[in-house]
């Protein structure tokens, strides 16, 4: 009989500790765009609308796509969207799919603009929030709706060809180093791009149930996905 070390029972445990902890929002009811481009059946769905130029101008493609495309080591994403935990967040799963041709992935926001969402009314300690801001930086007001009332947080997200701060804890890299690609799957630009993750540090004691992103004018923003650990 095989026995596991006290070691491999603990990671385990923390695993599924971190798995039951962690809620993936929602969002599907506000997404709006398809910015990835994907291969299904040794075929490339070539994204619509994109990530910068007002959200024409260039999109990402999946390691897959890229590899069909004959880009040579190309900085792609990670045809899995799960992006693993780390030591700055839990996993946290975007929306495309090399297996889906036709679904929207994103929330594109151009100008002045809003979304709201529902989350499972829970009490939560952290929400994390996928984002990406292109023509410069998006002046974010992010709207915590708890069962009390609610509380604005207010962020600066950089554009996402920035290096960020590593002092602000509040930013991290979800995806880092990424090339870009324009309407015919053509390279644009080989490396440098981000998709930014914000920690939201919410009220641990109180009940949330929903979450608004406002934006103003200056910007384009693409919201990839949302998620919160429970308290």
């Amino acid at each position: 009989m095989r026995f596991l070390s006290l070691a491999t029972l603990l990671l385990f445990a923390n695993i599924s500790l971190q798995n039951n902890k962690l809620i993936q929002f929602n969002i599907h009811k506000i997404l709006n765009a398809r910015p990835v481009s994907t291969l299904n059946n040794k075929h490339i769905t070539t994204w619509t609308k994109g990530i910068d130029g007002g959200g024409s101008a260039d999109g990402y493609l999946t390691l897959s796509a890229a590899l069909f495309n004959g880009d040579k080591e190309p900085h792609a994403l990670p045809d899995n969207p799960a992006f693993a935990a780390n030591e700055s967040h839990p996993e946290i799963k975007l929306h495309y799919s090399n297996a889906d041709s036709l679904s929207y992935q994103t929330c594109n926001i151009a100008g002045a603009g809003q979304v709201e969402f529902a989350v499972p009314q829970q009490k939560y300690k952290t929400v994390y929030l996928a984002l990406t801001s292109s023509e410069g930086a998006s002046q974010l007001h992010i709207v915590l709706t708890y069962k009390t009332g609610d509380i604005t947080k207010e962020v600066t997200l950089p554009d996402y060809y920035a290096d960020l701060n590593p002092a602000d804890k509040s930013l991290g890299y979800l995806a880092h180093d990424l090339a870009k690609w324009g309407n015919k799957n053509n390279m644009t630009e080989k490396d440098h791009h981000n998709i930014d993750l914000l920690k939201v540090e919410t009220d641990p004691g109180k009940i949330l149930k929903g979450i608004t992103i406002k934006k103003d004018k200056a910007g384009y923003l693409v919201f990839w996905a949302a998620a919160g650990e429970k308290t």
